[in-house]
């Protein structure tokens, strides 16, 4: 039985305005959500940090697995309508926010499908929730905003206006990101610079 709900995912419709999108609540199906939980990386500094950097329990690791398998990857491509063959996947793993996180951005053109998997609890704070947005101008131009509840998933599609940030929060925040990306070269450099920052942050106490 895999952990992920693929047929939630294909039941969910895309949102193409203003960029291609999907929220899909409870994609990781809730009976694997206390063994993922518990083998979830312990990262007690922020930023992104590559799998390769991290040390994690075998229910994680089966979830990566599944993550970069085919079958996600086909049903991806079906959703979003793009040819997905021979893209390279990126996962990087975040377990905490600072207070200068989740400034307005948008994901570089060398990603091509971005996803957010969140693993926290039921989310409390007004910060920290993501944001869809129309425009780069404000966070109050919200399409949508998504509490990082354990278990969803957020997917769009990037373009040069995908547009997304969210409220400050600093605290522990759980989110998996997955991209499939244009080529290999892409996946050499940002797993590279990933490293490096892992390796100053591991140095630095107060980083």
């Amino acid at each position: 039985m895999g952990l992920l709900d693929l047929a939630k995912f294909d039941a969910t419709p895309l949102t193409t305005t203003p960029f291609p999108h999907l929220i899909v609540p409870g994609f990781l199906k809730p009976a694997a959500l206390p063994e993922v939980m518990s083998d979830y990386p312990e990262i007690a500094k922020p930023g992104s940090f590559p799998t390769s950097e991290l040390t994690y329990g075998p229910r994680f690791e089966t979830l990566l697995d599944e993550l970069e398998g085919p079958a996600m990857r086909a049903h991806f491509a079906a959703k979003f309508d793009i040819d997905l063959t021979d893209r390279p996947t990126m996962v990087t793993v975040r377990g905490r926010a600072r207070a200068k996180d989740g400034r307005i951005h948008n994901d570089s053109r060398t990603k091509l499908i971005t996803v957010l998997i969140y693993m926290n609890g039921k989310w409390e704070s007004d910060g920290g929730r993501l944001r869809l947005l129309r425009s780069a101008e404000s966070l109050d131009d919200v399409v949508a905003e998504v509490p990082p509840d354990e278990g969803t998933l957020v997917a769009f599609q990037v373009t040069d206006h995908s547009w997304h940030g969210h409220a400050s929060f600093d605290g522990p925040r759980r989110v998996i990101q997955l991209n499939w990306v244009t080529d290999d070269d892409v996946v050499r450099h940002e797993q590279s610079r990933h490293r490096l920052t892992a390796k100053l942050k591991r140095l630095n106490p107060f980083a």
